[in-house]
């Protein structure tokens, strides 16, 4: 390295990395990368995987690894925080516009429950009461907007999402679950 190297400037070039299973977004707005270190010429970053098992950690790292030593880093130490679990709370705006932009629903707005209740507590509740469930959050259609949509799987093409169909428009979708 020529320049000195500042945080800043590495966030900067993580930005430019993208996720490996959602390729329009990059692990700064996934909000993987939790912290960046730098001691003269060497660089530590910190990442919280989406999930424990995630199949895309290595490829992430690798890639995090080939992006600072295409700029000049080659003293590169890469280490994977799992507490606190990495939450959807962290997806920057930017991103959650991405992922939409890209045909995949954003993750709904929930509050999670550990009630052990089908369906949670608030849905046990509602149900004595006579009312709806409101275990499954409304999701909206990256397509056409509308709420009108369906759970069909809680299986999408990553484990980190679920299939859904809407109603209105007829065009199936992947959403982002809530962690």
């Amino acid at each position: 390295m020529t320049a000195a190297l500042d945080e800043a400037t590495v966030w900067t070039w993580l930005a430019e990395v993208a996720d490996p299973e959602i390729p329009v977004i990059s692990v700064v707005d996934l909000g993987i990368v939790r912290s960046v270190g730098v001691d003269d010429d060497s660089v530590t970053v910190t990442l919280t995987p989406t999930y424990s098992g995630c199949p895309a950690t290595h490829v992430i790292e690798a890639a995090v690894r080939e992006a600072l030593q295409a700029h000049g880093v080659d003293d590169v130490r890469i280490v994977t925080q799992l507490s606190p679990a990495w939450t959807t709370a962290w997806l920057s705006e930017a991103g959650r516009q991405k992922l939409k932009g890209y045909g995949i629903a954003p993750p709904a707005q929930q509050v999670i429950d550990i009630s052990g209740l089908r369906g949670g507590l608030a849905a046990a509740v509602s149900r004595r009461a006579g009312g709806a469930s409101s275990a499954v959050p409304s999701v909206a259609c990256p397509h056409c907007g509308s709420t009108h949509t369906e759970l069909t799987s809680q299986f999408g093409s990553t484990p980190c999402k679920a299939l859904y169909r809407c109603r209105a428009c007829r065009e199936p979708f992947d959403y982002f679950k809530c962690h």
